[in-house]
């Protein structure tokens, strides 16, 4: 069995699969969209409609590299806040034409450059978390990789959220947490010890639906078993959850963002 920091490294490994990939293997007639219509257009960052099982979607996902020059083209998974607007926009355009929207998810965090601040990008995730929620068509989301802090929750506002097997999602990167709880970077794995941030912990507290198999090694190794596995899940849940009205699928994604964590009233 993989330590949780094992399948951190797993699932940093360059060669698993990105968005193009399984955009590629688990849906139809892929047409990317561009451009946030404010500032440009975010390589980090894609989207578009397609089909699944004859089924008209909107896709969209953070996109990672698989050699060094990609992930420099794609600023290492990194987005800018125009990349969650473009986001936003598709969402917006999903919701109107009644799309369900489905996002993959892998990147480290939101880009934290000057430009990226300047224009905005603390706002561009917050608009995204408070209009995600609030869109009345059928979101699933799936963390396919790295599922890093606001940036990857930016685009995991969903009625259903999965992770695959050696998927990590936490609100802070190992590293991160290691640096500011000890000072020292270099105990990140024994951060990622602590942290809870595996796909089996987080099904545990509730916080995400479904874990979607791929080979011990990685999905990189046996990409069809994940593949396979994925469009088999989003198919049955897009259609129990086409079965609801607007309200309900407010309704339903709302309950259970709510229903996260423990308080106590006095």
């Amino acid at each position: 069995m993989k330590s949780p920091y094992e399948k951190m490294m797993i699932a940093r490994n360059i060669a698993r699969p990105n968005f193009y990939s399984f955009v590629k293997a688990v849906f139809d007639d892929f047409l990317e969209l561009h451009g946030d219509r404010y500032y440009g257009d975010d390589s980090a960052i894609a989207g578009g409609l397609a089909h699944l099982e004859g089924r008209s979607v909107t896709v969209i996902g953070t996109v990672k590299g698989n050699s060094t020059n990609e992930n420099i083209q794609r600023n290492f998974g990194m987005p800018s806040p125009e990349g969650y607007r473009k986001a936003l926009r598709l969402m917006q355009q999903a919701e109107k034409f009644k799309r369900p929207v489905i996002c993959l998810i892998d990147t480290p965090g939101a880009y934290p450059g000057v430009g990226a601040e300047k224009r905005g990008q603390a706002e561009a995730i917050a608009k995204n978390l408070y209009h995600m929620m609030s869109i009345k068509t059928p979101a699933i989301s799936v963390i396919t990789g790295e599922g890093g802090s606001g940036g990857a929750l930016a685009l995991a506002v969903s009625n259903k959220v999965y992770m695959l097997e050696n998927a990590v999602y936490s609100v802070i990167s190992a590293n991160g947490f290691a640096s500011i709880l000890w000072k020292d970077a270099k105990r990140e794995k024994e951060a990622a010890e602590i942290m809870k941030m595996t796909a089996g912990d987080l099904l545990g507290f509730g916080v995400i639906d479904k874990i979607i198999p791929e080979h011990p090694e990685g999905a990189h190794v046996s990409p069809h078993i994940t593949f396979e596995a994925l469009k088999k899940e989003l198919s049955e849940d897009l259609e129990e959850l086409s079965r609801l009205t607007p309200d309900e699928i407010y309704r339903s994604k709302y309950d259970k963002f709510r229903s996260f964590g423990i308080y106590e009233e006095y």
